[in-house]
């Protein structure tokens, strides 16, 4: 059988449940999956070959497994079945039970000729107690157990041991034949007080001082708070001893672990280690399951003053409309707001304030970088330098997650709101700085000053929606900008600007660049501007149609109705478009300036698709569905038309769908070939949307539409929204970016260690993250299972620091032996036991060696000098073993545990009976002693 198979092969199990004696056994067999081979045929042609499991009982390959079921490790065996009781707290006691079990098992053995061997489990589980029996062609095997607490003086070294199998074999034979031996002791390292746990808390007073080695905000801390490998089990093993070449009594042992030729280490790891990356998360995600609103965990009284006057923010509209002596425009929102905001902060006291204002400060300016000039400065994009470069996969995984890009303002507060819970008044930290942050978004709209660290354009429905709600702000800002200075414009010179850029820039158009057309006698521009003001925006109307068109229009989609439109001015022209020319009168056709579509966020999007759905399929609710859809389309109609006086519905769908106007070659009367364009099938369906839209459409420029995206009012929903938030709804809003931080820190963190084995790991996190969080309302067991499978990640990780440190692989000069060492600690984390080259030889071997040496004068010597003696002076100290042995200190500890496999091979019960394999197992540790043996004997000639 291959060497170390039952450790690196499959064990698979089958079960079963069997009723005997009115008692519920469960039957379980136990198999290692082997490649199927020739040999096993052949075997079978021998008469009296014996069990395959009887010649595993002498087989040395797979002693002492690193993990494997108790039997295997016992025995040695590959395939075994075991009886034992169904129900967890059942047991065999009583001996006449274990004997009617026994020989009921003997029987069908018998009958059934079946040479695996089958197990009865007897007492309690705990005790892991087993007896059984192997049947053959004419041979049996009993496998038979002695289970005690304390170990019996005379058995504690090799040569009683000897003494007892060999008197349980009782063989007849008076020159015994060899008994071949297999020991391994083992020894457990706890102490490593040489080497302190590197992980430092982070500082907290730094991060408002500003100091250096500070945990910085929007860093994450990483580590383990204490040391995740527990302890160090050496295993000293002499897999080839022969009886007589070694001594090893109550008096003297020749087993000294230096000299054993076969050194193999586990680790044992921390269960559970405290992980700082991990609690701040976990943390992060408790607050997802508080039921308070930010007015119940700052207090209500943060809004009451006594007296009458009452300084709530909510009344600051109310006052708006009252009759006031104040110069109006000091009746703003804003001021409103900054005036509860005072009263707040006087009322509450600095001292009461969750979060004192250094911190505070820190924190807004590190949200808003631009807010430390006098006037914010118009970035729409932050510009951080440790962000990801855009393209790679680490930035691109908020796709996957649904968070925010990773130099967002919105991934910024998710790591603020997280090291403000764990660092900074918890919960109230969390309210205060939210509070604060909404006042912030206030405070923009009202000025015009653009939110930084959000990307440009409408909200990207790949982020989570508090992105995509600070995104759509965004745009009421720019367009609410983009009036203001055009009001401005027209005020201060009314003259003809000239169109400064391409028409995509989100509310470009809506600015100066619409007046380029317009001639200071008409006195629009002033009108136009004015109309869109806050104040009168609902209430603007479009000049009455006799006024407008005067006749010109009224006949629009009749006959002749182009030639008379013609007469009237175009208007909102942006620029001419290529060689296309108007179909009736041969004008060139003119792009106009249209409106942008107005910016939805998802959660609009889908009221929207549930009102459309809602309307039926009735004649009315389609023509209303047709209506509520074609908005964007009638505006952009009655732009065209102004820009293109005489224009006809073909000339439209030639610019805004060209696939809907066919063209094909005809021969006129002349016999020429010329292009005849015509409106597609679709297009031509009595009464369809386009047709009965450009009926409707009047030649209205864009700057003179209603607006189909009313800033003002989406400002204040999107504010409205923002303050409503309850701490709970912003940490699961910001929870898939907390994640895709930690995601973040955990591959930078093992990029500098390199572990192949985390790698995957992290790959399986991200999958599993983009699946659950993809979904709105994700369960919280799969979040918790999220947060569980980074920790342990950061606790691998730092396992590997730990081991790293231990065994000094920084400090190897020469690289041959840095390698050897990476490569040993690496497989330390990955595989059950590993194998140290060269054994306590090698390089490995003398550093765990000194770390015994260290860990034995501190626990036996009292001098506290030779406590702090470096490892290499250690090592010059040490001297020859034989020097060693004099010395009072050993350099190991008493082992922990004493493993002794002895094995023979002889014949049982006669002399003249077949030579049978003999094997018995003994493991001895403090308070527990335990044989098992396996004997064979000769069932026909005895």
């Amino acid at each position: 059988m291959g060497k170390g198979i039952f450790t690196s092969g499959t064990w698979e199990e089958k079960s079963d449940e069997i009723f005997f004696a009115d008692f519920k056994f469960s039957v379980t067999h136990h198999y290692l999956v082997q490649e199927s081979t020739d040999k096993e045929g052949k075997d079978e042609l021998l008469e009296d070959v014996i069990p395959q499991s009887m010649q595993d009982l002498l087989c040395m390959n797979n002693d002492f497994p690193p993990r494997a079921h108790c039997l295997v490790r016992w025995y040695g065996l590959r395939e075994f079945v075991v009886i034992a009781p169904a129900a967890h707290s059942d047991a065999v006691l009583s001996e006449s039970k274990c004997n009617l079990l026994l020989s009921s098992v003997s029987i069908a053995l018998g009958n059934t000729g079946c040479q695996v061997p089958l197990f009865v489990q007897i007492h309690h589980k705990w005790r892991r107690m087993y007896v059984g029996e192997c049947q053959g062609p004419g041979v049996r095997t009993d496998f038979e157990m002695v289970h005690l607490r304390k170990v019996p003086n005379q058995y504690t070294h090799l040569s009683g041991l000897l003494d007892i199998f060999k008197s349980k074999i009782g063989c007849p034979l008076t020159p015994l034949p060899p008994v071949s031996i297999a020991i391994r002791f083992t020894y457990v390292l706890q102490d490593w007080q040489q080497y302190f746990w590197p992980q430092q808390p982070p500082d907290i007073d730094a991060l408002v001082g500003g100091e250096v080695g500070g945990l910085e905000f929007g860093k994450l801390p990483f580590g383990a708070c204490e040391d995740p490998i527990s302890e160090l089990h050496l295993a000293t093993t002499w897999p080839h001893l022969t009886e007589g070449i070694i001594v090893d009594n109550d008096v003297y042992s020749d087993l000294d672990p230096i000299q054993a030729p076969h050194w193999s280490v586990r680790v044992r790891k921390a269960e559970n280690p405290q992980c700082l990356l991990g609690d701040f998360v976990t943390e992060f995600f408790k607050i997802c399951r508080r039921k308070e609103s930010t007015d119940e965990i700052l207090g209500r009284s943060a809004f009451e003053e006594e007296g009458k006057e009452t300084a709530d923010i909510t009344h600051a509209l109310s006052k708006l409309t009252e009759p006031a002596s104040v110069p109006i425009h000091k009746l703003s929102v804003s001021n409103m707001v900054h005036t509860a905001k005072k009263k707040i902060r006087k009322h509450r006291g600095v001292e009461e304030s969750p979060l004192n204002n250094d911190v505070l400060n820190t924190i807004l300016l590190f949200l808003f970088p631009d807010a430390v000039s006098e006037k914010p400065l118009d970035v729409t994009t932050s510009t951080d330098n440790n962000c990801p470069p855009s393209e790679s996969e680490d930035y691109n995984l908020y796709n996957q997650f649904k968070s925010a890009p990773s130099d967002s303002l919105t991934y910024k507060l998710a790591l603020c709101l997280c090291m403000i819970n764990f660092y900074h008044g918890g919960l109230k930290g969390v309210a205060h700085l939210w509070q604060e942050f909404v006042l912030e978004m206030r405070f923009r709209w009202e000025n015009n000053f653009l939110i930084p660290g959000l990307a440009s354009g409408p909200p990207d429905l790949r982020c989570c929606l508090l992105h995509q709600k600070l995104q759509m702000l965004n745009c009421c800002i720019e367009r609410k900008k983009a009036r203001d200075e055009g009001k401005k414009t027209s005020a201060s010179d009314n003259v003809t600007n000239i169109y400064p850029g391409d028409a995509g820039k989100a509310g470009d158009h809506l600015g100066p660049d619409d007046l380029k057309e317009t001639d200071k006698d008409k006195g629009e521009v002033g009108k136009s501007w004015d109309s869109w003001s806050d104040s009168e925006e609902e209430f603007f109307e479009c000049l009455s149609d006799t006024e407008e068109l005067k006749g010109n229009g009224q006949e629009s989609g009749k006959k002749g109705g182009p030639k008379e439109m013609a007469n009237l001015r175009p208007e909102g022209r942006l620029y001419q478009h290529g060689k296309l020319t108007l179909l009736h009168n041969g004008e060139p056709l003119y792009i106009p300036v249209t409106q942008e579509p107005a910016p939805m966020t998802e959660d609009l999007l889908e009221e929207q698709s549930e009102v459309l759905a809602k309307l039926g399929t009735s004649a009315e609710g389609a023509h209303l569905r047709a209506r509520m859809q074609s908005a964007c389309l009638l505006s952009d109609m009655e732009s065209f038309k102004a820009a293109n006086p005489g224009c006809s519905l073909e000339d439209f769908v030639r610019w805004y769908s060209p696939r809907d106007y066919v063209e094909e070659e005809v021969i006129d009367e002349k016999g020429n070939v010329v292009l005849k364009g015509e409106l597609s099938a679709r297009m031509k369906i009595p009464s369809n949307m386009w047709v009965e839209a450009w009926e409707t459409a009047k030649p209205v420029p864009a700057r003179r539409q209603r607006r189909l995206f009313d800033d003002t009012r989406e400002a204040e929903k999107v504010l409205h929204y923002l303050a409503i938030q309850k701490p709970a709804d912003l940490a699961r809003h910001l929870l898939p970016s907390v994640i895709h931080a930690a995601v973040l820190k955990v591959k930078e963190e093992e990029s500098l260690e390199n572990i192949s084995s985390v790698k995957k790991i992290i790959k399986q996190i991200i999958s599993h993250s983009s699946k659950v969080l993809h979904f709105p309302n994700p369960e919280d067991k799969k979040l918790e299972e999220i947060i569980h499978q980074i920790t342990n990640v950061e606790a691998l990780i730092a396992r590997a620091r730990s081991l790293k440190a231990k065994f000094g692989t920084e400090k190897c000069e020469q690289e041959e032996e840095k390698e050897d060492l990476e490569r040993f600690v690496s497989c330390l984390l990955e595989q059950p036991e590993v194998l140290v080259t060269g054994a306590g030889r090698g390089h490995a071997g003398r550093i765990i060696h000194k770390l015994f040496v260290n860990a034995q004068r501190l626990t036996e010597s009292s001098d506290e000098a030779a406590a702090m003696t470096p490892p290499e002076e250690e090592s010059k100290r040490m001297g020859s073993p034989e020097e060693r042995r004099q010395n009072s200190v050993s350099d190991f500890p008493p082992p922990a545990g004493r493993e002794f496999i002895l094995r023979t091979t002889v014949p049982r019960p006669a002399p003249y009976s077949k030579a049978l394999p003999q094997r018995m197992y003994s493991v001895l540790t403090k308070e527990d002693f335990r044989l098992a043996g396996a004997f064979s004997s000769d069932t026909s000639f005895f």
